[in-house]
């Protein structure tokens, strides 16, 4: 299947996920992956009570959107959907949601795992973190930029 025949939705809000609604909205195919990030209630060695995530209206969506269009184009896909809230985000609450349809559980597993990859090191997002010890801007996790390395292409 081309990235032509994916259907490929983004959005970015406030307000907060609806993981089943989410589910519910991707088309039928013979595999299906979900993945719901949650803001962790620490960080390091400190204590997160909530994340505030700041972005660019339009540059980060056209970021979402290639970056969705790019799994599209390296497996066969049915269909990508991610779903990005923004805002002061309270620790345990889901920041992020993304959902992969394919033929095959492969192509699915994969892909869901390379966008969430991305967005972790490519998605322009601004996160400032907020505990009992005042708040902190959140840096790129050398973690993070090693997992997203190895989707590289030769």
């Amino acid at each position: 299947m081309s990235a032509g025949a994916c259907r490929v939705q983004i959005g970015v809000q406030e307000a907060p996920l609806a993981p089943e609604a989410l589910c519910k909205s991707l088309p039928v195919a013979g595999a299906v992956v979900t993945f719901i990030g949650n803001v962790r209630d620490f960080n390091a060695a400190a204590e997160v009570a909530a994340l505030q995530l700041e972005y660019y209206p339009g540059m980060t969506q056209r970021s979402l959107q290639a970056i969705a269009e790019e799994a599209a184009a390296r497996w066969s896909l049915c269909a990508a959907q991610v779903v990005h809230r923004v805002g002061r985000i309270a620790a345990g609450e889901a920041i992020v949601w993304v959902g992969v349809c394919a033929a095959h559980r492969g192509d699915a597993f994969a892909a869901c795992e390379f966008i969430m990859d991305a967005l972790k090191t490519r998605a322009p997002f601004w996160k400032k973190e907020y505990g009992p010890a005042g708040s902190t801007w959140v840096e790129s996790r050398a973690s993070d930029i090693s997992r997203a390395a190895r989707w590289r292409l030769p």
